[in-house]
């Protein structure tokens, strides 16, 4: 949703008679935008409320206040006996609705303000509502900025720093582009933070600040707190096996081109990897995204609960909506069970969240258009809801079992070569053997731990210490056995395997 549509879709609510809008966003400037322009196309005034200044018609003078009006049952009551018509912006005025007779005046308010073009628009970000209020208050999710509202905050920075400063632009249109799409996910706060922070170390905007920018659009995600971001250019994962997998992708990525679409054919949607823990669920994820060439968001299942109402559902449509704003792109589901296992259980277990948060993930997994392809992973099965596992969920569902012998020997390669390592050095054939029945994940520990036993040692990393190391693991499909062969059993019958 850009700028344009934001001004429409509140505009629908307004011409419809909706008395209160809230709009969950810390962008207030953004807001204030989109609010003044919808009142200068219905010819309505706007005011402005805050604890500080109280309720001030817009344009507001210098200093101007109205300090009458600055607590919140104060404005309350004024805005009760107000007849004229407007858009009546009250900033963070949800947290005040919890004082005793507060929710009542709120209410009297949006009675009052029915079938007229009178509307509340309550700002606030994390801002929460008094239960018995959610019949009263249309949740309006305002997106992302799109490339329109990025491209005017990149030239706002460039025409401040440039009246600071000498400042050249040295972006050709497909450069620009790239800097946009890098943008793409953020505040415009965040990007105007982020194109600022990119032109310090010099006197202009070139390609060579996108690094830097994606840099600082990885933190900005990460300390969101649900989202971890992988730019494409840092994703360097190798992918050892998984013909079938790898075969299915190539198909699958038809999907996403116009010829396809010409078709009918929509993009696929996602697939879901279930499996023995360790043996490259998550490496695949990585993959899929670095084969693609695009850019990769783990959302990590177990942070998505919080002990707020409402605020497990609201992380989800936020990491959603990041996802969707940064399209074409992999939403990487890192044990998706952690989500809603709890949902097969039934509403008593955590009052119904997981049941919601199910239901709001395969709502957009049944109507989503953008090019977000999801690759969920899951280390225990048997908990997860049968609706997620039903066919078309997602368009494919794979089995990743322990590697086989040829497989162990290309993990081996990997990792010894990741460690700087001349595999043609080793014997990978026996190495292959004596790590029967071992995962990926216990591969790679058997060659950190030996390295790091032949620095102790003094000595050049070989064979036989390798070996070694692999004699003392006891490898999951020995602890576990049996709930391995379990999860095989119902694999066999059910998923494809990834080989």
């Amino acid at each position: 949703m850009g700028f344009a549509s934001a001004v429409h879709d509140l505009k629908t609510l307004v011409l419809s008679f909706h008395p209160a809008v809230a709009i969950d966003t810390a962008e207030e400037a953004r807001v204030e935008r989109i609010v003044d322009a919808i009142a200068e196309d219905l010819g309505l005034p706007v005011f402005v409320w805050t604890m500080n200044q109280g309720l001030v018609r817009q344009p507001a003078g210098p200093g101007e206040s109205h300090r009458t009006t600055a607590e919140p049952g104060a404005l309350l009551a004024h805005l009760e006996g107000l007849t004229v018509d407007g858009l009546f912006l009250l900033k963070d005025l949800a947290r005040h609705l919890e004082a005793p007779g507060a929710a009542r005046a709120f209410r009297d308010v949006t009675n009052a303000f029915a079938n007229r073009y009178a509307t509340l628009i309550v700002t606030g970000a994390g801002h929460r509502f008094p239960p018995d209020l959610d019949g009263d208050v249309v949740h309006f999710d305002l997106s992302l900025p799109g490339p329109k509202e990025l491209g005017d905050v990149v030239d706002t920075v460039l025409h401040s720093m440039s009246a600071r400063r000498p400042t050249r632009i040295e972006l050709s249109p497909d450069e620009r582009e790239e800097v946009l799409r890098a943008l793409q996910g953020l505040t415009l706060n965040q990007a105007r933070q982020a194109v600022a922070r990119a032109m310090l170390s010099g006197d202009s905007l070139c390609s060579e600040d996108i690094p830097e920018i994606l840099e600082t659009k990885a933190a900005a995600l990460g300390d969101d707190g649900v989202l971890e971001y992988y730019p494409a250019e840092d994703n360097g994962f190798d992918l050892g096996g998984f013909e079938r997998l790898v075969e299915w992708l190539a198909r699958a990525r038809i999907g996403f081109r116009p010829e396809a679409a010409e078709l009918n054919l929509t993009p696929p949607k996602g697939l879901l990897l279930v499996g023995v823990q360790g043996c490259g669920k998550s490496l695949a994820a990585k993959w899929v995204a670095r084969e693609w060439s695009l850019p990769l968001l783990k959302l990590d299942a177990g942070r998505l609960y919080n002990k707020y109402i409402g605020e497990t559902e609201r992380n989800l449509r936020r990491a959603i909506q990041i996802a969707e704003s940064m399209a074409p792109a992999v939403l990487w589901i890192d044990e998706i069970e952690k989500a809603f296992a709890g949902s097969k259980v039934g509403v008593d277990q955590d009052g119904g969240v997981s049941q919601r948060v199910l239901a709001t993930f395969l709502t957009w997994m049944q109507e989503k258009e953008s090019e977000v392809f999801v690759v969920a992973t899951a280390n225990d099965v048997l908990v997860l809801p049968p609706e997620l596992l039903r066919k078309g969920r997602f368009d494919e569902i794979f089995f990743v079992d322990l590697p086989d012998e040829a497989e162990r020997v290309a993990i081996f390669e990997i990792h010894l070569q990741l460690r700087k390592q001349n595999p043609a050095l080793f014997d990978l054939p026996a190495l292959a053997v004596a790590t029967e029945g071992f995962s990926g994940a216990e591969i790679e520990q058997v060659v950190i731990a030996s390295l790091y036993g032949a620095l102790h040692n003094e000595q050049l990393l070989d064979t036989a210490l390798l070996l070694a190391e692999a004699g003392n693991t006891r490898p999951l499909s020995v602890s576990r056995r049996e709930d391995i062969e379990r999860l095989r059993a119902m694999a066999r019958e059910r998923f494809v395997p990834v080989r």
